[in-house]
């Protein structure tokens, strides 16, 4: 009997040891994604892993594929329409298809003010009356236009050399409690949906679903990091993420040194 019971713990040892070592293997679901009023379908929604950092699009009927596993979270976004998050269950992987609705935003139009230069007509007189920014330019692989990264950019790799010595700094506290997620960083640059969508988007809420932080805490980050304002009000939503992956890989050298 003792001999027994030490053969039975050693077998569940076994299998146990077998079941956490054995990968998961990805699981493709799909779906229908329709408008929750008019329950018409939706085309060219961005549905994005937020785990894997793989992206997909609705079709004309609203219907999408992606590969997940079990527990991934499924991020649906498109103009006009509120975001909406699903986590992916053992019953959709096993059904395979399932119908999703987005609820469409009530959106408020903003009175916008253009502010004059009162330009004459001259260009050498009009050339001297419109601000200029002397801020610094870099390229980002994959796209044909540069971006304005800081008058004082340079002084980046300073401002990571002390958000290391210094742990209050906020950049020492992003980027030492989020190493997870900004290693999706990298996954970002295999998917060339979800660059492309990047690329289109200038609100802030991709970036902040895949890298788990608040909008706000974005241009912070940045600011840190000695962006430029312009930059961070302007640059799309891939260039910011580009923007944050170069501090990163600063930050990693250093605290490596």
């Amino acid at each position: 009997m003792k001999y027994f019971a030490v053969f039975f713990f050693t077998l569940l040892s076994a299998i146990g040891f077998s079941q956490e070592t054995t990968p998961t293997v990805p699981q493709r679901v799909s779906g229908y994604i329709y408008n929750d009023n008019s329950k018409e379908p939706i085309p060219n929604v961005n549905v994005i892993n937020t785990n894997k950092v793989r992206g997909a699009m609705s079709d004309a009927k609203g219907y999408f594929e992606i590969d997940v596993q079990v527990n991934d979270t499924l991020h649906f976004s498109i103009l006009g329409f509120q975001s909406l998050r699903i986590r992916v269950t053992n019953d959709w992987v096993k059904n395979k298809v399932t119908r999703i609705q987005l609820t469409e935003k009530a959106i408020a139009l903003e009175e916008v003010v253009i502010a004059p230069f009162h330009l004459t007509g001259y260009l050498e007189v009009d050339s001297k009356l419109i601000p200029t920014k002397e801020n610094y330019r870099y390229s980002i692989s994959g796209l044909t236009q540069g971006y304005e990264a800081g008058e004082y950019s340079p002084n980046a790799f300073g401002k990571v050399l002390g958000s290391i010595f210094n742990p209050a700094d906020m950049l020492y506290n992003f980027f030492g409690k989020n190493g997870r997620e900004l290693k999706k960083l990298k996954e970002m640059r295999k998917d060339d949906t979800v660059r492309n969508l990047l690329e289109s988007k200038y609100d802030r809420e991709t970036v902040a679903v895949l890298l788990g932080i608040s909008k706000d805490e974005i241009p912070q980050i940045l600011e840190r990091c000695s962006y430029s304002e312009a930059f961070i009000q302007e640059a799309n939503d891939l260039q910011i993420m580009d923007a944050i992956s170069a501090c990163y890989e600063q930050y990693k050298v250093l605290k490596r040194n």
